[in-house]
């Protein structure tokens, strides 16, 4: 059945609303969005067969003259407390904070980019065919809607609307009074761990050598924990026969979060090699015959960007599972002559000691009530608690 698109005006540029990958007119589309794979049909169609159930999408396409322009991803999540707060036994101060943070988290939220993944992964325009400004005036335009069709076919309010993950150079922020005048307030969030893959670095050995001592003894410390390991690449057929492992191993280790937003499925990992092929690696790690942990990666043109990951609890300290595939990932990027590798912002002293760097980020955010929005920013501390972490440096100056 054809969608009927609504159509907005914004002198002669036009968007139009998606709720579907197929209805996504593909060519235009995917040559826009050529510099980032998140926003590419692929990826949509494989994330829309796989997304948390407590995730729905929309997209939007931004024209004139039907030429397409740029393109948004918005996500509707409906946020529980059991999904956010997973660790038990929480003491009786805790569990108190985490009920006073509930009020203002759960309930419904849009959300401009990928909630799964950190980065700014919702947005794309041609600057040489359409202003910042043009292109967010559209897309506000297009949140509001959304808004009234949640409202209409589901009768739920939006009580958040958030862009997430700016770095500090995105020109996005060029667009700071429109975020002001619509309300939105710019907050830091924790950085994102980028390590930059030096052009001297041909083997691995060259990223040892530039390595300080106590660092580079880490290393091979690590690795010969690693000996009884054997690592090996999972294939589609693969991950389908071991999908309830590769599951279980995932929610081990994502159960453990302090703060969380949502349960992948467990189809995620085997749609996404499904549909993205080369660029979805999964590597798996055994002990003799038993899978006891893997890692993932997308390849992002020339990042890349490191997905989740599993393992059993048992062997993480014994074999260090966790540093070893830090550096697995590392030397991947190296072989691979990959220009960058994207560590995300979680566990990140470990990350900066294997030469990840903390990259500072943004995202705009607002609560539809004005009065909770006016107060936003002292709710927002309760949300995103600084770190204590010591920044490593494992390099010779």
């Amino acid at each position: 059945m054809t969608k009927v698109f609504s159509l907005y005006f914004f002198a002669l540029i036009t968007y139009k609303l998606y709720q579907s990958v197929k209805d996504i007119p593909k060519q235009p589309w995917d040559d826009i969005s050529s510099n980032d794979i998140f926003l590419k049909t692929p990826y949509l169609e494989a994330s829309s067969k796989a997304l948390p159930k407590t995730i729905s999408m929309s997209y939007v396409g931004v024209f004139k003259d039907h030429q397409l322009l740029g393109v948004a991803v918005v996500q509707h999540v409906q946020l529980y407390l059991k999904d956010m707060f997973r660790r038990e036994g929480a003491s009786c101060f805790k569990e108190a904070i985490q009920n006073f943070v509930s009020k203002f988290l759960k309930g419904h939220i849009l959300v401009v980019g990928n909630l799964t993944h950190t980065g700014q992964h919702g947005l794309f325009f041609n600057e040489s065919l359409i202003t910042s400004s043009e292109f967010l005036t559209i897309i506000f335009e297009a949140i509001e809607e959304i808004q009234k069709t949640i409202k209409k076919d589901y009768k739920k309010t939006i009580r958040l609307i958030l862009f997430k993950d700016f770095f500090e150079n995105d020109p996005i922020h060029k667009e700071h009074m429109a975020f002001k005048a619509q309300k939105f307030h710019k907050l830091k969030v924790q950085p994102n761990m980028l390590m930059a893959i030096k052009e001297s670095w041909l083997s691995v050995q060259d990223y040892l050598n530039t390595m300080t001592t106590k660092y580079r003894a880490r290393y091979y410390r690590a690795r010969k924990k690693r000996t009884n390991i054997f690592i090996r690449e999972l294939d589609l057929n693969t991950l389908k026969k071991t999908s309830s492992t590769v599951y279980n191993l995932y929610l081990n280790v994502s159960k453990n979060a302090a703060f969380n937003t949502f349960v992948l499925p467990e189809n995620h990992f085997w749609s996404l090699k499904e549909h993205l092929e080369d660029n979805f690696k999964v590597f798996g790690y055994y002990f003799e015959e038993d899978l006891i942990g893997f890692y993932s990666l997308i390849l992002n043109n020339d990042c890349i960007e490191t997905y989740f990951l599993g393992y059993e609890t048992n062997h993480q300290h014994t074999n260090q599972l966790y540093l070893n595939m830090l550096y697995d990932m590392a030397e991947y990027a190296i072989k691979n002559k990959f220009k960058t590798v994207v560590y995300a912002r979680t566990a990140m002293e470990i990350k900066s000691s294997v030469g990840a760097k903390p990259e500072t980020m943004y995202m705009y955010l607002k609560y539809t009530n004005p009065l909770v929005n006016s107060v936003l920013k002292q709710v927002f501390r309760f949300m995103n608690p600084s770190q204590q972490w010591e920044e490593r440096h494992p390099f010779k100056n």
